[in-house]
């Protein structure tokens, strides 16, 4: 029931599919009950030896509904038998039970009808809420996190969710109101003989719930597990050449077929256990029929107390018990089985997004001055990563971070367009903080062209429309002329509109890389941020994409992040940087003269 409060959110804007649902299943339930309170009227044709006809009974009030409802019976039957003769009065009772099992199943197929709206709607919001945390957690969360696990969240915890607690909706009303109105029935039938249905009712359920305590625990490992064999199968495609080309793919099997197996055990633990639900409510239900024959047959053949025919119709209604009360059942395990997976959708949904804007944030539209970095201090863990570190870079200037790896150059970017936030000092643009700019006017501002080129399964022109959506078919062209892509996107058998595959591996590293350029032109920002745009790529499409970031650069505030030197020379300024700290400053040449770190690091790769 917790995990139902927190999804009840999920319910509400359909409603009125649960209303509807809610009163066919009232419908269906009463006539479920008639339809078997219906047999005894047959009962009494086909068995009744006595042919008198009794006065008609007055009603005496609820105390004595049985008497009531039993001599009612004998006359209106009495009275047809002598009117239209046994056999008619027999077809006439067929009848009737006919049209009432007829309505029955009309009103269970509306019933299921209305809950598929329901239960659709739900994992359909479901799902798109999830995805939209997804997009909107910053990355610090999934460092921590594996794809696998994510995607294992998104798609088998929520199937998970609607075959437990959106199943458990099909039947929250149906068979607990067949259960009550067949107990009513019963009641009015022989109160002696119910007693034992209200002894049985609580026992049962004891014993189901003891039963049914441990499935939580272990769904909780299968959905887990589920997550870790998933992020081995993405990891495993992601990296196939090299794990062919290190001849490794008996290693990847390995640790597949283990988590695999891990799977397996769970899966048949909780599976087992789960199938206790319906043989042991069935046999405990056959235990109670078994003792209601013994007690009724005194009933019937010793005491007298009891209309042979009504008992017979009894025990057809307690046999009415046993499937709702089986579903009953099912569903409480399948409810408990389900809390692992509702409890890892909640857990991803409470997350914490530690990148939020202030309630009123500022909204700018151009960058009119300067970006200023003061005193930041920024870690990733444990270790800083960047020490009261400081940057001004103004307007239409070029200012290139170089340094080795792990220096903190990419952590600049990465802090820059907000995708962490600074643990001390701050960020500005023009004199405004980033934390108090709108996320959509902040990255509206910035543009960046990284050292992986991330392109989707999608044609060119809807990977460039990515940076400006309404940009016309010669808009695209021009940004791909701009970025030197023109040359081999013209070739192509359907130019602009060409799939270029999964993460764009029909295209060469260079050719991907001109593309990731030409969606940065496309988009036009006035801040460009290039981070080791051209550290991937060999000499000849590196002279081709060093012209397009040249064409994109001009006129334009641009921070570049540079592995190869031979890329930053003409910048405005040169900021080097070690272990998170600034160690020079200054133009190429002012630095080559001053014989320190730069100059060391330009003869390294002049060296190589």
């Amino acid at each position: 029931m917790e995990y139902l409060k927190k999804f009840y959110r999920f319910l509400i804007p359909y409603k009125k599919w649960a209303y509807l649902n809610i009163f066919f299943n009232i419908l269906y339930a009463l006539f479920s009950t008639l339809s078997f309170v219906a047999l005894i009227p047959v009962f009494k044709v086909i068995f009744n030896e006595k042919r008198e006809v009794i006065s008609e009974p007055t009603f005496e009030g609820l105390g004595n509904i049985k008497s009531f409802v039993e001599d009612y019976l004998n006359f209106f039957i009495g009275d047809k038998i002598e009117t239209y003769g046994d056999f008619k009065v027999l077809m006439l009772m067929v009848a009737v039970i006919i049209s009432i099992f007829l309505l029955k199943n009309v009103f269970n197929y509306f019933a299921m009808y209305y809950i598929t709206f329901l239960r659709n709607g739900v994992l359909k919001d479901i799902r798109n809420v999830l995805f939209g945390k997804i997009v909107t957690l910053p990355l610090a969360f999934y460092s921590e996190k594996s794809k696998g696990d994510t995607i294992s969240r998104v798609s088998s915890d929520v199937d998970e969710v609607k075959n437990s607690f959106l199943a458990a909706l099909e039947m929250i009303v149906r068979e607990p109101l067949t259960i009550l109105f067949s107990l009513i029935a019963m009641l009015i039938l022989s109160v002696k003989l119910t007693l034992f249905v209200f002894i049985f009712i609580p026992i049962s359920g004891f014993i189901i719930s003891k039963v049914g305590k441990s499935l939580k625990k272990g769904s909780l490992k299968v959905q887990q597990e589920q997550g870790v064999f998933l992020s081995i199968l993405e990891e495993t495609m992601t990296g196939l050449r090299i794990i062919k080309a290190f001849d490794v793919e008996h290693v990847f099997a390995k640790k597949f077929e283990d988590s695999n197996q891990r799977y397996y055990t769970h899966s048949n633990s909780l599976l087992n256990r789960q199938n206790l639900a319906s043989p042991i409510s069935e046999f405990l239900g056959i235990i109670v029929i078994g003792i209601l024959l013994v007690y009724g047959g005194y009933l019937v053949f010793v005491d007298n107390s009891m209309d042979a025919s009504f008992f017979i119709g009894y025990i057809t209604l307690a046999y009415n018990i046993l499937t709702p009360a089986k579903a009953i059942a099912k569903a409480s395990y399948a409810v408990k089985k389900g809390n692992g997976a509702a409890n890892r959708i909640l857990e991803f949904l409470e997350s914490e997004n530690t990148i939020m804007e202030i309630e009123n944030p500022v909204i700018k539209k151009d960058f009119e001055s300067s970006i200023a970095v003061t005193n930041i201090s920024f870690k990733y863990k444990d270790d800083l990563v960047l020490k009261n570190f400081n940057l001004n870079v103004p307007i239409g200037k070029t200012v290139a971070l170089v340094g080795q790896s792990g220096s903190g150059k990419s952590t600049i970017a990465n802090l820059i367009t907000r995708f962490y936030d600074v643990n001390e000092g701050s960020i500005a643009i023009d004199g405004v903080d980033i934390r108090n700019l709108s996320k959509t006017s902040l990255r509206g501002m910035l543009g960046v062209v990284s050292q992986d080129s991330i392109l989707f399964n999608d044609t060119i022109k809807n990977n460039l429309k990515i940076g400006k959506q309404t940009a016309t078919d010669e808009e695209v062209v021009d940004a791909l002329k701009i970025a030197n892509a023109w040359e081999f996107v013209k070739d192509l058998p359907d130019g602009i509109d060409s799939n270029i595959g999964d993460s764009g591996n029909m295209l060469s590293g260079g050719q991907k890389q001109r593309l990731s350029i030409a969606r940065a032109v496309l988009k036009n920002p006035p801040i460009m941020i290039l981070d080791e745009a051209t550290s991937a790529l060999d000499t000849e499409s590196e002279r081709l994409v060093q012209d397009a970031l040249e064409n994109m650069m001009r006129n334009r505030t641009s921070i570049v992040i540079a592995h190869r030197l031979s890329t930053i020379k003409n910048a405005d300024e040169i900021v080097v940087m070690q272990k998170g700290e600034i160690v020079e400053q200054g133009k190429h040449n002012q630095l080559i003269e001053k014989n320190g770190v730069y100059k060391m690091l330009v003869d390294m790769q002049s060296f190589e």
